[in-house]
């Protein structure tokens, strides 16, 4: 008989592979209204963020992946992956979310990161 799931498991869903994520791209999740960007860099980090810019709402998910960040398409404001900060002068935030990679599968925690 299979023990049950603890919640902490529930909360993580698989989302494809890395296969799925361009390097250096992004890749579209929704979670009700919200949508998250599931970020790949070229050494095959695995990176998740609302596909918002914290300064005029850009699509974050189409913007250059580069050095561990995002360059929002809009305004060119610089966003670290890992963080979901703006960077340099900029100031402001966006939602960031757990991720983790088993073997080449993705899996997305669906509740955003403090």
């Amino acid at each position: 008989m299979n023990a049950p799931l603890s919640p902490e498991a529930l909360d993580w869903r698989l989302i494809g592979t890395l296969d799925d994520i361009p390097q250096q791209g992004a890749r579209c999740v929704k979670n009700g209204a919200m949508t998250i960007a599931v970020f790949r860099t070229a050494d095959d980090r695995v990176f998740a963020l609302e596909d918002r810019c914290p300064h005029k709402n850009g699509p974050l998910s189409q913007g250059i992946v580069h050095d561990g960040c995002v360059t929002c398409p809009l305004h060119n404001w610089v966003i670290s992956l890992e963080t979901g900060a703006a960077q340099g002068a900029d100031d402001g935030q966006t939602a960031r979310f757990p991720t983790r990679v088993e073997g080449r599968d993705v899996f997305l925690k669906l509740i955003p990161s403090v």
